[in-house]
């Protein structure tokens, strides 16, 4: 019996012995896996922080991809990872104050206007208390560094995952097969759509609009730190000077609005008309929304939100002159903004669009800005009791106006409206 059981064995040993190569092979090819993938996500100088967590915050947040965006670069999909990142200066300013507006910076490629803005917000009284968000459009170098040096308060910086500045050779940058200038299709066999002027698209225009609509979607319904915050957030722009006392105002306004005005859509810091400083009148002062220092809550956003077609599909490049021609008119009253007698933000900027980059501060007087901040701008120069001052039939952009174009390309709007789709929300609206 010991003769017959004997070549069993050994089959067994055989069988015992392929089946731990075949998992020795398997565990070999797995770990190579592992170590194929760990070494492509750290293929970049760009990502410097933990991105571990970053798959389960979109997953939280029921982070959904519209099979119409546009395929992403490696560089987009590196800097997209980057914005589930949480912010900086947790060990500086661990919590925020409560009932705190956020505050949203959002730039473009224009360095030393951004130190500008930074430095001012540096002595803003109650900084600290708040987060704020930096929003770019585009990754660049020396923009990324000047935020990267904020000590002030919690910091966070988040990129536009479709800015055309991320696309060298595809839209929503520049494709070689796009029209150009008043090309006319049929003839030059070329993609895209001119606006209602006859010209075709052009990617560093184009940006602007395209960078304020994602970073709207985004801030009110895409990031954790501020999906649920239903109260303001304070919308700022890399050429506004911020005066000591505009934190401390804004709070006081956002306050006094449900009461004193409202109707009132929004709080601003500064005059709708850019070369205003304020009447210096003992009141308050309700006008149409401007577009410095602007803040509103998640109301306002709802039915901002609302009019997404409207939005994405008028021919304007400008999205602030959008709203006003199209997306305010369409609310059936009156969009007022309240705001105290005397300025609280400037803007300085002397260039627009993306002018001003270079070393030679052409876009700046002598180089610098000369913002005169007297002994009221130091602190908070609203009174409780003031009454509101209404200003009405304003002059601006209105329902009627067609646009300056610039924005016909099919692509550009159905991108716009994808924006408007990348994230699935069930908020809860809070009064005006």
């Amino acid at each position: 019996m010991a003769a017959n059981k004997k070549p069993r064995l050994r089959l067994r040993d055989v069988a015992l012995c392929r089946l731990l190569s075949v998992v020795f092979v398997t565990l070999c090819g797995v770990l190579l896996l592992v170590f194929l993938l760990a070494s492509n996500s750290t293929s970049t100088t760009i990502v410097t922080h933990d991105t571990d967590n970053v798959d389960a915050y979109h997953h939280d947040l029921k982070f959904e991809k519209w099979h119409d965006l546009p395929q992403q670069s490696d560089l987009s999909l590196r800097l997209e990872k980057i914005n589930g990142l949480p912010p900086r200066n947790l060990d500086l300013y661990p919590t925020l104050a409560k009932d705190h507006i956020i505050v949203v910076l959002y730039v473009h490629n224009r360095p030393q206007y951004l130190k500008v803005v930074v430095e001012s917000l540096s002595h803003v009284v109650g900084i600290g208390e708040t987060l704020l968000i930096v929003s770019h459009d585009g990754y660049f170098e020396k923009m990324n560094k000047i935020i990267e040096g904020i000590r002030f308060c919690q910091v966070k910086q988040i990129y536009a995952p479709y800015s055309p500045h991320l696309f060298s050779d595809s839209f929503p940058g520049v494709s070689a097969d796009d029209c150009k200038d008043k090309d006319d299709a049929t003839v030059k066999h070329c993609k895209g759509n001119p606006d209602q002027y006859g010209n075709h698209r052009t990617p560093k225009i184009v940006s602007l609009k395209h960078h304020w609509w994602w970073m709207m979607n985004t801030v009110w319904d895409g990031l954790r730190e501020t999906r649920d915050h239903s109260g303001h957030i304070l919308f700022i722009e890399e050429d506004h000077f911020i005066f000591p006392n505009a934190y401390r105002n804004l709070q006081i306004l956002t306050s006094l609005k449900p009461k004193k005005c409202p109707d009132c859509y929004a709080a601003n810091l500064a005059p709708s008309d850019v070369n205003s400083r304020g009447e210096g009148w003992a009141t308050l002062i309700a006008e149409r929304m401007g577009n410095v220092g602007y803040s509103f809550n998640r109301t306002v956003w709802k039915k901002i939100h609302n009019k997404a077609r409207e939005f994405c599909f008028f021919d304007d490049y400008n999205w602030d002159i959008t709203m006003w021609a199209t997306v305010y008119p369409s609310f059936g009253s009156p969009v007022y903004s309240l705001r105290g007698p005397r300025t609280s933000a400037v803007h300085f900027g002397k260039c627009g669009l993306h002018q001003g980059q270079g070393e030679n501060k052409a876009c700046m007087d002598n180089g610098m800005v000369n913002i005169n901040v007297e002994q009221p701008d130091t602190v908070s120069n609203i009174e409780l009791d003031w009454n509101v001052h209404t200003y009405e039939n304003q002059p601006g952009y209105k329902a009627g106006f067609k646009g300056w174009g610039g924005w016909g390309d099919h692509r550009d709007r159905h991108l716009c409206l994808s924006f408007a789709n990348m994230y699935q929300s069930t908020r809860i609206a809070s009064p005006m």
